[in-house]
């Protein structure tokens, strides 16, 4: 295991959280076309199968991210996809490793991939509170944006892509705070004011 594994793990694992069909299809192109080497037991997302699918599920999700509302119920049914799915990606970019090892990169990359997942989430539903949908669209460019500059960065330069990753997932879990505190104060505030 070396730092473009670690790289690949924990970049892989957060760009899963935030768009996991863009992370599949683009890991799968990058290895097909030999612009990044995956380890063995991720060659399988060099398959046109799985390229396929990615490429499929990834223009409804681009569809499904745009329209409000739409994106929060897509958001609670991928609550069960894409941190499995992040676990697995984490712990076999790690390569041939002990169970232990593998086990551990698996808890460790559901928690950064639920940690991603559960910001843009939380982003989407304060966004969806205002009436035009423009700040929505935005989000969703910018969580594409950083997908594919992640996973680029992985490809590129793995020390950046770590050190951008580990500030990427400090954010994330500063947002997921912010709007539980905010959530919070709304909440009670309700609950303190007088009935009319």
């Amino acid at each position: 295991m070396d730092i473009a594994n670690l790289a690949l793990a924990l970049g892989s694992s957060l760009t899963a959280g935030l768009n996991l069909y863009i992370t599949v299809l683009i890991l799968g192109l990058m290895n097909r076309y030999e612009l990044l080497s995956l380890p063995a037991n991720l060659d399988v997302l060099s398959s046109w199968w799985v390229l396929g699918t990615a490429g499929f599920l990834l223009a409804v999700e681009f569809l499904a991210d745009k329209i409000p509302y739409v994106d929060n119920t897509w958001d609670a049914i991928h609550s069960f996809i894409r941190v499995p799915a992040g676990a697995v990606l984490a712990a076999s970019a790690l390569g041939e490793v002990p169970p232990s090892t593998y086990w551990v990169a698996a808890l460790l990359g559901g928690a950064v991939t639920f940690t991603a997942h559960g910001a843009k989430a939380t982003t989407r539903l304060a966004v969806n509170s205002t009436p035009e949908p423009f700040s929505n669209w935005f989000l969703s460019f910018a969580e594409d944006a950083i997908s594919l500059g992640l996973l680029w960065l992985v490809a590129s330069y793995p020390y950046l892509a770590l050190g951008a990753s580990i500030l990427l997932l400090l954010l994330f879990a500063m947002i997921i705070y912010f709007f539980y505190r905010f959530f919070k104060m709304i909440f009670s505030r309700d609950r303190l004011r007088p009935a009319t």
